[in-house]
């Protein structure tokens, strides 16, 4: 495999805002907070530097990424008009009663801080819109089937849908005995395609954090993430996960919280399951690089089980191993082959035994690109690989409640392992995993029932594996 770097610069006071935009010296000398900022582009990813106080990391956010955040917020409120039926103003009222109170002074400040910013760019949102942008997946699958449910029984099931596949290795299982880290995030095209900021945030407290994610969100999303203890996080979805608790404390506050404050395995579960609302109910997978140890969390509102080893794999492509979890929390069911989930975790069981002793980075990229569908003994584009095309699945997701034909899939890659994670690292790729481009207007032609995404569904052009590395910035 032909894997391409490159290198995530901070660039120097006096040049810094010069390379963001053609705009940016205009307001480089407008705020000194933006000194200690920068922003890259190379091979799809946007590289986002963020240090200082939560307003000065909101304030740079806000600033360096204005037009994206723009952009992924009014794509999201087209995207959830058109697939969850509410409007913005409804999303916005969930927000202020719902995820607002619960937000916490620090990430209040930061969230004000990039609406500080967005207007120093000339863009007049508020802190609520900026709620829904992080919020979005709790309200559409969560939040909303929990309001339908409510109103009339039956209506609000089955709604939550699985998405990425991702692994954690150690021990004997990898090249050198150390840990190695991959994940594959799927979601629909018009969110995924956007999916493209590579994060670097060094905040006065807690551990500096480097994590992928969208524009505008305070933390991965898709919980792709390393933090300067060295602490590794990922995971996958839990399909058909029932639960939501309007009290608890949004799973993006406690996402970002577990970044930027675990120091161990245990102070990642405690901080997660800390005051839950049930939201992106995860197969969690972390690593400890000071003790080589690994787990996987099953985290519910009710349910939660917690494996450990200093000598193994564990996998996940969103399905609950935890009995009391699956049975009492989800409407999966396991016993359906023909199931994404069932396909994936069958390819996840037969590919680990044979990689024993040579998981390093350059295998675990091509795990992530594998498509063979178990069900029918050979590599398909569709829902069973490992890397996921929806998009081309005549059958769809139907446990996810994904038509036909769904533009969505696998659209990013990441893989770090322990000797990367210590020098804040890791290989990503934009797009599929396997290289496979997406044509959004070749495929609106095709599938025209999906036009009403045309607006802002857009390309995913092949790119290649890039060694995404920061550097030069403060400890």
């Amino acid at each position: 495999m032909k894997c391409k770097r490159s290198v995530f610069f901070v660039l120097a006071v006096g040049t810094l805002l010069a390379a963001v935009c053609c705009a940016g010296a205009a307001f480089a000398q407008m705020d000194p907070r933006l000194n200690r900022a920068a922003r890259a582009e190379q091979d799809g990813w946007i590289q986002v530097h963020l240090e200082g106080l939560p307003a000065d990391i909101g304030y740079q956010h806000g600033s360096l990424l204005a037009p994206e955040i723009d952009d992924a917020l009014k794509t999201l409120a087209g995207f959830l008009k058109g697939s969850a039926g509410k409007d913005w103003d409804f999303l916005r009222d969930v927000a202020q009663h719902v995820f607002l109170p619960k937000l916490g002074e620090e990430y209040r400040a930061e969230i004000e801080g990039i609406v500080e910013g967005l207007r120093g760019r000339g863009y007049r949102y508020d802190a609520l819109d900026l709620i829904v942008l992080n919020a979005w997946m709790e309200l559409a699958w969560y939040y909303l089937p929990e309001l339908a449910e409510k109103e009339k029984a039956g209506s609000g099931l089955n709604k939550a849908p699985g998405h990425c596949s991702a692994f954690i290795a150690t021990g004997a299982m990898t090249r050198d005995g150390k840990i190695v880290m991959g994940h594959s995030n799927w979601v629909d095209y018009a969110v995924g395609s956007r999916w493209r900021i590579a994060w670097d945030i060094q905040p006065t407290k807690g551990h500096r954090m480097v994590m992928d994610g969208l524009p505008g969100m305070i933390m991965s999303g898709d919980d792709f993430a390393l933090n300067g203890a060295g602490i590794l996080i990922t995971e996958t979805t839990i399909t058909g996960y029932r639960g939501f608790d309007w009290k608890g404390t949004p799973e993006f506050v406690r996402a970002r919280r577990a970044a930027q404050y675990s120091e161990s395995i245990d102070d990642f579960v405690r901080i997660m399951g800390e005051d839950s609302n049930g939201a992106l109910a995860n197969t969690w997978l972390v690593g400890n690089l000071k003790t080589n140890e690994i787990a996987k969390l099953d985290l519910g509102l009710k349910y939660r089980r917690l494996w450990r080893t200093k000598d193994g794999a564990f996998t996940g492509a969103n399905y609950a191993t935890d009995e009391q979890l699956l049975k009492g929390e989800t409407t999966f069911n396991p016993a359906d082959p023909a199931t994404s989930e069932a396909a994936r975790r069958v390819r996840w069981d037969q590919l680990m035994p044979e990689c024993r002793g040579k998981i390093d980075a350059e295998l675990g990229m091509k795990l992530l690109a594998d498509h063979m569908d178990v069900l029918e003994g050979k590599p398909l584009l569709n829902r069973h690989g490992l890397c996921g095309h929806v998009d081309r699945d005549p059958a769809g997701c139907p446990e996810w409640g994904n038509p036909p034909f769904n533009p969505g899939g696998a659209v990013s890659a990441k893989v770090t392992t322990a000797e990367l994670a210590k020098s804040f690292a890791f290989w990503g790729r934009a797009g599929h995993p396997c290289g496979e481009p997406f044509d959004a207007a070749a495929f609106l032609e095709q599938h025209p029932q999906f036009r009403w995404q045309a607006s802002f569904l857009r390309d995913m052009k092949p790119q290649p594996w890039t060694l995404i590395r920061t550097g030069n910035t403060r400890r």
